[in-house]
């Protein structure tokens, strides 16, 4: 059995943040303020309360964005989204489009001015006040995206404060700025990977975090026309993130690594290895070089759901997204020459193409279920059914064979929390942004993640996409491809609309495909069950160019009324506040357009 350290989710965050001390009394049989302060396993306790705010087992992360259909489309994408009344009262209550809730903060702020009562090794309180600040920073992160301008706070409010309470939104460079410091804190004060408690925040951890915070905010501005505006310049930003994962690259603690057979993914067909898709479904990540921070499982003790919730999520990877992989000699597609089989069926569309494309989507070249040793493929119904695949291209990524892992809360293979993949991708585009990416930072970056899947190199002057994805405006080929090699590296990790976002690129939206399933020819009708793609309950389709496609959308939008059209000064670039916050608070302001 693995042997490792636990974080269990303790109430105590919510639980002190919740209890003030009028009495000055200090009951033996419960915790109070003025009885908990002692040790620093009491910070390491509280601080326990606020890592469900990291990443956890979810299939649905990139579910709104260009890489996925949905069974029910988006209100965010289709601009249908209403102003929510009033803000979430309790974090379960918090939603994609409700984020105006700050309790998790104020635990953090609750703990930054009262853990300086502890008496111990000043090393190890720093240590949780590193990761209680590191926190603080992720929920600003996440506000600052969300909302723009934020009122920064570093202190627990009391409804006395009202001069704080009422005060208007801080300019976001400055609220930047104060993540920038949290951050650099836990740089200085977390432990070393190695040294560090497994599953609890290390150094490395937070140079990606930081990193990853510099490459949205330095983009962002670069593309939203803010590149030397305010105290955070695009290109103090950019750099700050190629200096963090520089010193993650440089450290040579980690690596792009092949996934290991789990005891039946290599039952694939000869000449279909699954180094890439294995890496996702690893009963222990605590020795990979690739991981930098994970959440950990283990039967009987700790599980999720996470092998059931793929196959039944009710979405499916799009059009677009599939006809985003090169081939595997770098080729795009589309461009003269390139050998692309097309589209008749699924076995045309991956041959010769990049190695992740089969470890990504379903196929019959990999083993859906194993039983009894025997690889069984899926049932093609279920690649397009309704609450399946959607599209007839079924996401596999964190899919595993092991049909044990498929009952309900009973996965235990191992999350990646931080990824050293992204760190690679972050590094290469930051240098990419600032003018600064040679072939050799390629080849530390993007051609070792090209090498996992034996695929060919990308080099500085990559050849132009004759059918590229439309941002709205033209990037250089090298910028491009970066581009793309994180779309298909990183996709259902919960990054793609954010990268939109700060790309100033949701124009993509506006491609059909983006939408549209697999095309629905004699071939494929002739593979899957009678009366799939015809009949009284036959799938959704659209003609669009001379083709049919799988199109789940049809009978709620038509493709000249999709509502996902975009501009620089789109309003859904920002979510708006909720309305009673702007009566309660007089001196806030609503977001430009609600």
């Amino acid at each position: 059995m693995k042997f490792r350290h636990y974080i269990y989710l303790v109430l105590m965050a919510g639980t002190l943040s919740a209890c003030e001390d009028y009495t000055n009394l200090s009951p033996m049989d419960s915790f109070t303020d003025e009885s908990y302060w002692n040790t620093p396993n009491d910070l390491k306790l509280y601080a326990n309360g606020l890592y469900g705010l990291l990443s956890s087992p979810n299939p649905a992360l990139d579910g709104e964005s260009d890489n996925f259909v949905t069974t029910n489309y988006s209100s965010y994408l289709f601009d249908e989204l209403t102003v929510p009344e009033e803000s979430p009262e309790s974090t379960p209550a918090v939603t994609a489009y409700n984020k105006w809730y700050w309790n998790d903060l104020r635990s953090c702020n609750y703990f930054l001015k009262r853990y300086d009562r502890v008496k111990g090794s000043e090393e190890e309180i720093n240590r949780y006040v590193a990761e209680v600040r590191f926190f603080r920073g992720l929920i600003y992160f996440d506000m600052l995206k969300t909302y723009g301008d934020v009122p920064w706070y570093d202190a627990d409010l009391q409804t006395s404060d009202k001069e704080l309470l009422y005060k208007p939104r801080d300019n976001k460079d400055e609220v930047l700025g104060h993540v920038i410091e949290d951050f650099e804190y836990a740089i200085e004060h977390l432990p070393e990977k190695s040294s560090s408690e497994s599953g609890r925040l290390n150094k490395d951890a937070a140079r990606t975090q930081l990193a990853r915070i510099c490459l949205y905010f330095g983009t962002y501005k670069k593309y939203h026309h803010e590149a030397g505006t305010g105290s955070q310049t695009s290109e103090s930003l950019l750099k700050k993130a190629v200096e963090q994962t520089d010193a993650v690259i440089n450290s040579g603690n980690y690596d792009i690594v092949k996934g290991q057979d789990n005891g039946c993914d290599q039952l694939a067909y000869a000449g279909y290895p699954l180094y890439y898709s294995n890496l996702f479904t690893q009963e222990d990540l605590s020795t990979s070089k690739e991981c930098i921070l994970a959440r950990f499982y283990e039967p009987d003790v700790l599980q999720h759901q996470l092998g059931r919730q793929v196959q039944e999520q009710g979405m499916g990877l799009s059009k677009d997204f599939a006809e985003s992989f090169l081939m595997k000699d770098g080729t795009p597609i589309y461009n003269a020459g390139s050998g692309y089989h097309g589209d008749e069926d699924m076995d045309a569309e991956l041959a010769g193409r990049d190695p992740r494309m089969y470890q990504i989507i379903d196929n019959k070249h990999r083993p859906y279920y194993v039983r009894n040793g025997e690889r069984v493929q899926n049932e093609l119904a279920n690649v397009v059914g309704s609450s399946k695949g959607v599209t007839g291209y079924q996401c596999v990524k964190y899919h595993a064979a092991n049909t044990t892992q498929q009952e309900a809360n009973n996965s235990t293979y191992d999350w990646f929390v931080y990824r050293y993949a992204e760190v690679l991708l972050i590094n290469a585009e930051a240098n990419a942004e600032l003018g600064t990416c040679t072939q050799a930072v390629l080849d530390k970056t993007v051609n070792k993640l090209r090498d996992r899947v034996e695929m060919a190199h990308l080099t500085t002057s990559p050849v132009a996409d004759a059918r590229p994805v439309d941002y709205g405006y033209t990037v250089s080929n090298l910028i491009y491809e970066i581009r793309r090699e994180r779309r298909i590296e990183l996709v259902a990790e919960g990054l793609r609309l954010d990268d939109l976002k700060r790309w100033n690129g949701m124009k993509v939206m506006e491609n059909p495909k983006t939408m549209f399933g697999i095309k629905i020819t004699p071939t494929v009708i002739s593979q899957y069950p009678a009366n799939t793609f015809t009949g009284e309950n036959a799938r959704p389709t659209i003609e669009y160019q001379g083709a049919k496609y799988l199109y789940q959308y049809k009978s709620s939008k038509s493709l000249s009324e999709t509502g996902r059209k975009w501009s620089d000064k789109d309003h859904r670039w920002l979510l708006p506040l909720p309305t009673q916050e702007l009566t309660l608070n007089t001196n806030l302001v609503q977001n430009p357009g609600w």
